[in-house]
């Protein structure tokens, strides 16, 4: 996979996790509610860098779906939460194609660190410590 393959796939993956977490953020309340949101921003924060840096490539970046299928439906805090994490698991995933992918430092930073930003989400939404997260 080439570099900019790997960007768009990552954005792509923002778009859809943007959408998944908004979903879920519905079904909590409180502090639970609150760290959706804040991760609602940390995913939009990602896409806009990640749009930035695709832009800066002379490429226009992938748009998001209108909506997105979801694994699962989601009822409740319980199911919310294990979509969330769900999603920081896939996301991680993808950014350890970007980091594999980059060609450039300052873009392979930017993978490591949204790969470390996900296995940090996938514990504080109920995952388990993984040797080598996004190795799906």
């Amino acid at each position: 996979m080439k570099q900019l393959d790997a960007l768009q796939a990552a954005l792509a993956g923002e778009h859809a996790a943007m959408y998944g977490v908004g979903v879920a953020g519905g079904k909590l309340t409180g502090a639970r509610y609150q760290e959706a949101t804040d991760l609602f921003g940390a995913h939009r924060n990602s896409r806009d860098q990640l749009s930035a840096m695709i832009v800066a490539a002379g490429q226009t970046p992938v748009a998001a779906e209108p909506a997105y299928d979801l694994p699962q439906a989601v009822t409740n805090a319980a199911t919310a939460t294990a979509l969330v994490l769900l999603i920081e698991r896939r996301i991680a995933a993808v950014y350890g194609d970007l980091v594999e992918a980059a060609e450039q430092g300052p873009v392979r930073q930017f993978a490591i660190d949204a790969l470390q930003a996900a296995a940090g989400n996938q514990l504080v939404w109920g995952g388990a410590p993984v040797a080598f997260p996004g190795a799906l």
